[in-house]
């Protein structure tokens, strides 16, 4: 080692700049004279060049330039701007000796005598090319990023500065927003916003939280250029230098309107058929309880007509059962409706006239409404008929009344009004295009907010409080409406009142004549034996003592199987009357085998469904529940002729 240290400081000045050149692998560092030619070489020139000295020494420098640029003369300008200023620099690509070619970084001095005079150049080239190739990857990449970018339609792909200003423009952001990138380039991207957003300041919060957290994300409403909304997924990245500093923002929007809407449509559906098999629900329940209803309702108004006739000498006892008779008559309409509101009572359709029907009325709405609230009519002179069925529709015409009267806790007017209205196809929903009477009822009381009128059909929702309502009277009336072939409508403003429509079809049809008098007796029916079938003790007792009363001998049977037991006894009844709704076995099953076993045998099938709940009807002759005595009495006049 010391003997090395000792031999450089011997070696001369000129003698060490040799070593430390030629020992230097990562420049090209050689001389030229003053025209160019080549006359030294060290051992980076070697590496990068791949000529030896002696191949190289005495050549001109130009044949490491490409055939373009000794074409163009860069050479001779490189050695005289390093001539006149001293020094020339520049990158460029340059050539081995196999031909290939490479990125060079190259520094030309000019190099003088004490005198001033050019002696020659010294040159030093660097070898840039894996800088060259990243660099080139880069750009690549870059533009292959922004072509990208600039290719996208479907999303809004958009830079900001710090402060929010838009920077850069793509396609898909002209397309969903409506701005040309000079129309919006420098502007505020919180023109986006709604107002009530940028009121609530929520431009600066997403850039705020953007900056914090690194990344806003967030769906909501957003405006186009021409004013016009769209339903926006928005994610706003934060852009970071390398020092770490924050120089803008990336942010990414796209249309979801459609995927929105269809969400919703979806959601609607969902919520459709649930509200449909709720109301199925609502309906089997409904329709069991009226059925049982019913039963009772067959034996307090049998019970009651032959009471009526025992006490016929006793006229207060007589008001005092018409008072049960009536009462029980109600309850037997609340049934009907509670049944027509399941489905599972057929509708009597007839054609009526609205204002004739709605003057027949009078006397009884104004008693069920007080003297406190006054009504008002108004019809046209000349009005088409509709087709519904009278006894429900009054029912309801007298539900909507009484709802009116109970939302003007100060007392009012309800008007009652109708009016022909032509209806276009999906003009009013779920109600078929056509020529339609509007039957509406209108008061001045409180009204209903958004959320209460869109519970108001539901069944059992009331606003009337414990025990003032059972929450049925709107949901019957749709039935009804639907069972027309028309729709109820309810439009209401907090504080502003309530109009309730019945849409009705109008009838291309002339109204039959309204009877008079009340309908003739039924004729008297010779003394028959009949076998009663019910499974209710109640309903069977008091069918068996209608007949009796009626002059006619009786057998019971509290099921089909006791009644066909009975029979094969050997005693055969004139006439069967039978309950459709027995457990093991059902009137339409009992008539099949009496059909059978007896055929010729009448059947009666007493019930308070006009379709049969399992379906299956037999085509017997109805005695609907819950019947009279005079009713009992017509339907064994029909059947024995």
């Amino acid at each position: 080692m010391q003997a090395n240290a000792s031999a450089l400081r011997a070696t001369s000045v000129e003698g060490r700049y040799h070593l430390l050149v030629d020992s230097i692998t990562d420049y090209a560092i050689y001389l030229l004279d003053p025209t160019g030619h080549i006359s030294s070489w060290n051992a980076g020139a070697r590496r990068f060049k791949g000529y030896t000295e002696e191949e190289i020494l005495g050549e001109h420098f130009s044949r490491f330039y490409t055939p373009e640029d000794q074409e163009a003369g860069i050479p001779a300008r490189a050695l005289l701007t390093a001539e006149t200023e001293g020094r020339f620099e520049a990158e460029g690509w340059r050539v081995r000796k196999d031909g290939h070619r490479f990125w060079a970084h190259v520094v030309i001095d000019a190099i003088r005598d004490v005198s001033g005079g050019l002696v020659g150049f010294a040159k030093i080239t660097r070898d840039l090319s894996e800088r060259k190739i990243a660099e080139e990857a880069l750009k690549r990449s870059e533009e292959q990023f922004r072509l990208l970018v600039q290719g996208v339609t479907d999303y809004a792909i958009y830079m900001l500065d710090p402060e929010g200003n838009v920077t850069s423009w793509n396609p898909g952001a002209q397309r969903i927003k409506g701005y040309a990138p000079e129309e919006i380039i420098g502007e505020h991207f919180s023109r986006f916003y709604t107002e009530d957003d940028r009121v609530a300041g929520l431009p600066g919060i997403a850039l705020a939280t953007a900056a914090r957290e690194g990344r806003f994300e967030k769906e909501g409403w957003r405006l186009r250029k021409d004013g016009s909304r769209f339903w926006a997924t928005v994610i706003i990245d934060a852009i970071h230098g390398q020092d770490g500093n924050l120089i803008g923002f990336a942010k990414v929007t796209r249309d979801i309107t459609e995927k929105r809407q269809a969400q919703q449509a979806l959601e609607r559906a969902q919520q459709e058929l649930f509200q449909s098999q709720k109301m199925e629900a609502v309906g089997q329940l409904t329709g069991g309880v009226a059925h049982d209803f019913n039963n009772l309702l067959t034996a307090v108004l049998g019970s009651l007509e032959i009471a009526r006739k025992k006490v016929a000498g006793h006229p207060d006892v007589a008001d005092l059962i018409d008072n049960a008779i009536l009462g029980a008559k109600r309850g037997a309409s609340l049934t009907q409706r509670l049944l027509a509101f399941s489905r599972k009572q057929d509708l009597k359709l007839e054609t009526l006239n609205l204002p004739d029907l709605v003057r027949g009325m009078s006397d009884m709405l104004q008693r069920s409404i007080g003297p406190e609230v006054e009504i008002s009519t108004t019809f046209p002179l000349s009005l088409p008929l509709v087709k519904s069925d009278p006894n429900q529709l009054e029912s309801a015409l007298l539900n909507l009344v009484v709802n009116a009267r109970d939302a003007m806790a100060s007392g009012g007017t309800i008007t009652i009004s109708a009016r022909r209205t032509p209806v276009g196809s999906g003009q009013i929903e779920d109600l078929p295009g056509g020529d339609y009477v509007c039957l509406s009822v209108k008061d001045e009381g409180e009204g209903m907010d958004a959320e209460t009128l869109e519970k108001a059909t539901t069944p059992f929702f009331t606003t009337k409080g414990v025990g003032k309502g059972t929450g049925l009277g709107l949901p019957m009336i749709q039935g009804l409406m639907a069972q027309s072939g028309g729709r109820l409508t309810l439009r209401s403003t907090k504080g502003a009142g309530t109009t309730a429509e019945l849409w009705l079809p109008a009838a291309n049809e002339v109204a039959a004549p309204a009877p008079q008098g009340e309908e003739p007796a039924a004729a008297a029916v010779r003394p028959l034996t009949v076998l009663a079938v019910d499974d209710d003790g109640l309903v069977l007792m008091n069918t068996v003592l209608m007949l009796e009363d009626l002059g006619h001998m009786t057998m019971q049977a509290e099921s089909g199987a006791q009644a066909l037991d009975l029979l094969e006894e050997g005693t055969l009844p004139d006439v069967v009357i039978t309950d459709h709704s027995m457990p093991h076995m059902t009137g339409a099953e009992l008539s099949r085998h009496l059909s059978a076993l007896h055929p010729g045998l009448p059947v009666i099938l007493a019930t308070g469904y006009t379709e049969l709940p399992n379906g299956d009807d037999p085509g017997l002759p109805r005695l609907p529940k819950p019947f009279s005595q005079g009713q009992l009495n017509e339907a064994l006049a029909k059947i024995v002729g």
